[in-house]
């Protein structure tokens, strides 16, 4: 009740005085945090500028502070030339700059060269596929491909025929359009279009300590890793992922392949350092590889994986990709929780998501 009574009674000019100490020192750090929560204006030059303008350090005595750039405009200051405060922050107008280069990628059949996305940011070669790497995560000519991909997966769920689909997709050329295809499909255009007909899928079924597991692969590598407790449905849903693919039982030789699997889940300090045929999106491809990341034991957060690859807004949609995540364990979506720490949803339920965790601080212990 006291420090109320204090505080109504402090007078006006000292609380301003404690808010410009705070602002100046806000501008003495160079604090990008504070950019667009005040400007400050320096009498002796005339203008005024962003806290983290990296302009040469004014004196005290010389600034002035303003909650807007207006009021500065209004007060006789005109905007600096280098953090140019009357225009968008430069963290947004290169966001804003990607994000055009990016559109420009999905509205093209040919990938532009460099230089010519470079001038549609307004940078210089080197300076943008810097950039363009560190916002996305990826490479323009990743990015590219991967978008070529999408178009191409869901063209060829959609179009009448194999030929429709590869011309939506952007190639021209059918030499390239199945060296390419095939390679981004794990099997041929047709044989994905049509469920896997025609694709050789190998898979084993056996039990460990999570109860029944499956392991399938394609020639390309692992392309799904699954638990549950009733083995028979492991295999009706990959039937219903590859209706039309040859499925063909592990061998001796698949044999040894699962084993593996199930000696890492036992003890999963290191690494297994298998191939996997994974499939997804530009950015779903991006959290499994931040997830593959995350060592054994280790805990992280949905915002965490966001701001690793360079999407710190995009939290739901992390929670997604970690949802459509076909392999357990070796892409260990596992060890994603909550910010208080407590268990989200797990696809093969949240019990065994508690087991491997529990299993991995026994075994880093």
């Amino acid at each position: 009740m006291n420090t109320r009574k204090s505080i109504s009674r402090a007078p006006v000019s000292k609380l301003a005085a404690n808010l410009d100490d705070q602002r100046w020192q806000a501008v003495t750090q160079r604090d990008k945090a504070a950019d667009g929560t005040f400007y400050y204006a320096v009498r002796t030059t005339g203008v005024y500028c962003r806290p983290s303008c990296p302009s040469r350090q004014a004196r005290r005595e010389n600034v002035a502070f303003y909650d807007t750039g207006a009021q500065a405009e209004q007060a006789g200051f005109r905007a600096c030339k280098r953090c140019k405060p009357n225009e968008a922050a430069l963290a947004e107008r290169q966001a804003q700059a990607i994000a055009a280069v990016c559109r420009a990628i999905e509205q093209t059949d040919e990938l532009p060269s460099l230089d010519e996305l470079a001038q549609i940011a307004g940078m210089s070669r080197f300076h943008f596929h810097r950039l363009f790497k560190e916002k996305t995560g990826v490479t323009p000519k990743a990015y590219a491909t991967a978008h070529r991909a999408q178009r191409l997966r869901a063209g060829l769920a959609d179009s009448d025929t194999v030929t429709s689909a590869m011309y939506d997709a952007g190639f021209n050329s059918s030499g390239r359009f199945y060296a390419e295809s095939t390679g981004r499909l794990g099997m041929t255009p047709s044989a994905y279009r049509s469920g896997g007909s025609g694709a050789q899928i190998r898979f084993a079924v056996a039990q460990c300590w999570l109860g029944a597991i499956l392991v399938a692969t394609t020639a390309k590598g692992v392309c799904a890793i699954t638990l549950g407790d009733d083995p028979d449905q492991l295999v009706r849903d990959l039937q219903d992922q590859f209706p039309q693919a040859e499925l063909i039982g592990g061998d001796a030789e698949f044999e040894k392949l699962i084993a593996k699997v199930i000696g890492f889940i036992e003890s999963p300090q290191g690494d297994l350092n298998l191939p996997l045929d994974v499939r997804g999106t530009a950015f779903q491809q991006r959290v499994w590889q931040a997830l593959r990341e995350i060592p054994a034991g280790a805990r992280v957060t949905y915002s965490d994986i966001a701001q690793r690859i360079g999407k710190p807004s995009a939290v739901r949609a992390v929670a997604s990709a970690c949802a459509s995540n076909s392999i357990a364990v070796l892409i260990p979506c596992h060890r994603v929780v909550r910010m208080d720490g407590s268990l989200s949803g797990y696809r093969w339920g949240v019990e065994r998501k508690q087991a491997l965790l529990e299993k991995e601080g026994e075994s880093g212990s």
